[in-house]
């Protein structure tokens, strides 16, 4: 049994680039077990035969195995926002302009940073960093299938543009998915990049201490260009944003002075 399994999460990661070893072992057995038991399949091997030659079984499968709460468009007023106030005054200075998606989960978010961004460029001029501390996730979101709760805020141009329908998911297009650079990266201990225009890190600062946060605010600003953008999820308003140079520049975007 043991090796079945072995063989299988070597299987799984050269398919997908997901490491399922990265997991604790007993508890993803008794997980993988049951999900194959329940569709009739006896070991590791006859599973592993049926998602490499079955797609929907496949996205079914990586859907079982990472859990994913984001969405593409998630508060969708936000990003009405960046679309309608904040970009056209940032591409107005620079048409290059330099974002980062910090703590991007499984590509959601900086895929539709992209989209927006190509109501105003195109997408060959388009180029996004995004980050995350997860290995799997970003193996995850370099695949770009997504189940269709994902993309319940999706304008219907949007969706009819850039997705391909799969059965039960939707595959992000290649020119969409070309525009993104994934990183591993521990926002924590890891030194930022600089001179961003757009730095999102929206829903993930909710989850560390006041210090830590305090110690990020600081990171982020000293990443952005004068002018550019910070722009956060919709629990995460910035208090004293003159403490780290930023000014507000809408509900949730502040602008480093």
């Amino acid at each position: 049994m043991q090796s079945d399994y072995d063989k299988f999460i070597i299987q799984v990661k050269n398919k997908t680039g997901i490491d399922l070893g990265l997991y604790k072992e007993a508890q993803m057995m008794r997980r993988l077990t049951s999900l194959y038991e329940k569709k009739g399949y006896g070991s590791f091997q006859e599973y592993y035969r049926a998602i490499d030659s079955d797609r929907d079984l496949l996205h079914e499968f990586l859907d079982r195995m990472t859990i994913n709460v984001s969405e593409f468009y998630r508060n969708a007023k936000r990003w009405e926002v960046l679309e309608k106030k904040i970009l056209p005054k940032l591409l107005k200075e620079n048409k290059n302009i330099k974002v980062w998606s910090a703590a991007c989960s499984s590509g959601e978010e900086p895929y539709t940073l992209a989209m927006i961004l190509s109501r105003f460029l195109p997408l060959n001029h388009i180029s996004i960093l995004a980050t995350d501390i997860d290995e799997n996730i970003i193996a995850r979101a370099k695949l770009g299938v997504y189940p269709e709760r994902s993309l319940q805020e999706v304008p219907v141009d949007v969706k009819k543009r850039f997705f391909t329908q799969e059965g039960a998911f939707y595959r992000v297009h290649e020119d969409i998915k070309k525009t993104v650079t994934f990183k591993k990266q521990n926002l924590l201990a890891d030194s930022f990049g600089n001179n961003f225009d757009l730095i999102v890190c929206r829903n993930v600062l909710i989850y560390f201490t006041e210090d830590a946060k305090d110690m990020l605010y600081r990171k982020f600003s000293a990443s952005l260009k004068k002018d550019g953008i910070f722009f956060v999820g919709s629990t995460e308003q910035i208090f004293n944003p003159g403490m780290y140079d930023f000014d507000t520049e809408d509900t949730f975007f502040y602008r480093k002075k």
